[in-house]
């Protein structure tokens, strides 16, 4: 990877300096750059194996670049395939955010002093994703139904409001700015996915939590926002599963109790 990134900069032009930012497994690989026309820039590299290059998280950036004009995020300047050794690469390289990130992990572990004016923005960002359409998919049915008893223990909803959504909304893609990063992921999710996985990830600094619980309520307070609690907690107690944040597994069993007790 490092190798690969290295060759995505001289091939798109642009002088990396400053530690590396590792994604999930190892998957993707981020830098800062300095480049002779855009100026401060990320590049981020995401590999996947040769014979499944393409698809959702392939194209995502490229996409949403120009899916969401009303949402703050980075421009895309230009991207770079290629192959090597087995593997597909594709270089993303956007506009550097100079602002720092809510944390450095999904999982917020202290608490934030955001503003309304951060809540204010990310409020209008996601009405604007929400009001999206795509015909891409960021949550399933199906994985739904299988996913919530296996791991909460509690019947599946059948969802009947879908929006588009970020999919991957936490503090580790989100500015104190309330400027969004990484939408390789984004499509079609139950309606408060987003709000949802923001609050699920936040449980570990309680008062942060109350608060994006207050400023988001339109999204988490209804039916449609209980559900999509409750899909976010089978989907981290999954990750839980694997070996991922097991402190917080035991504020994700009593949300989804929560969740589950809640009248309709």
């Amino acid at each position: 990877m490092t190798a690969a990134h290295a060759h995505a900069a001289d091939a798109l032009g642009t002088t990396v300096h400053g530690p590396p930012a590792w994604g999930w497994h190892g998957r993707t690989l981020g830098h800062r750059t300095a480049h002779p026309v855009h100026g401060a820039c990320w590049l981020r590299l995401l590999s996947l194996p040769a014979d499944k290059a393409g698809g959702k998280l392939w194209e995502g950036t490229e996409r949403a670049a120009t899916a969401f004009p009303g949402v703050r995020k980075p421009a895309l300047h230009q991207l770079h395939d290629f192959t090597g050794d087995g593997y597909a690469y594709r270089a993303e390289l956007t506009a550097y955010i100079d602002e720092p990130l809510l944390s450095a992990n999904p999982v917020l572990r202290h608490e934030l002093a955001l503003t309304d004016t951060w809540f204010a923005t990310i409020r209008t960002s996601l009405s604007a994703i929400a009001d999206t359409s795509t015909d891409r998919t960021a949550v399933r049915q199906e994985w739904i139904t299988r996913a919530i008893p296996e791991y909460t223990g509690h019947p599946a909803p059948e969802i009947t409001e879908w929006t588009c959504a970020h999919g991957d909304f936490h503090a580790v893609n989100l500015t104190e700015g309330a400027t969004v990063l990484d939408w390789e992921g984004w499509g079609r999710a139950p309606r408060g996915y987003d709000a949802a996985m923001l609050f699920a990830y936040a449980q570990l600094a309680p008062d942060t939590a109350a608060r994006i619980r207050r400023e988001l309520a339109a999204l988490l307070d209804s039916a449609a926002g209980r559900a999509a609690l409750l899909i976010v907690c089978a989907e981290l107690l999954q990750s839980a599963s694997r070996g991922d944040h097991p402190d917080l597994v035991p504020k994700l069993r009593s949300l989804a109790e929560e969740c589950a007790r809640s009248p309709e």
